[in-house]
């Protein structure tokens, strides 16, 4: 009995601790996310103005629109992402979730922003870009695959 009545009082001590000091700045320490919906957390991998800003400002880009039907975002999708109060699009360029065989994984989701006609917004891209989106879209990816420096792909190919 005694062992109850002191948990209790401990937990009356923490609580009344806890409501003295007041309200608590709340800060999100969770990863980012496997999958590429909406308020997942993305990566601006080029160097464009808005993009340093994000990162100096600590945060990141979230979705807000997946541009295909079933609403998940893979390798080479457009999105619509805010960052710093604005609404930009911008193509993934690197996924953290699993990938089909011969197709980069990352370590981040890595995203590369463009204006409405279609321009990329930096012009250079930071980290290895996959050599999948060289097959993907001709017309959509060959201003983009230009600014890249490096390309990541597999070791062999079954071509």
């Amino acid at each position: 009995m005694q062992h109850t009545t002191g948990m209790t009082t401990l937990l009356h001590n923490f609580s009344s601790l806890v409501m003295q000091t007041g309200p608590r700045q709340t800060f999100c320490t969770s990863g980012a996310m496997m999958e590429i919906r909406k308020l997942a957390r993305m990566k601006i991998v080029d160097n464009s103005r808005i993009g340093r800003e994000a990162a100096v400002a600590g945060r990141p880009p979230r979705v807000i629109h997946v541009y295909k039907k079933n609403s998940v975002g893979y390798l080479g999708d457009k999105i619509m992402v805010t960052v710093r109060g604005q609404k930009k699009r911008a193509y993934i360029v690197g996924c953290k979730q699993f990938q089909a065989p011969n197709v980069p994984k990352f370590d981040s989701n890595n995203i590369v922003l463009i204006e409405d006609n279609g321009q990329p917004t930096g012009t250079r891209i930071k980290v290895p870009v996959p050599s999948v989106l060289r097959k993907k879209k001709d017309g959509e990816f060959t201003k983009l695959l230009s600014l890249a420096t490096r390309f990541k792909g597999p070791l062999w190919t079954s071509e």
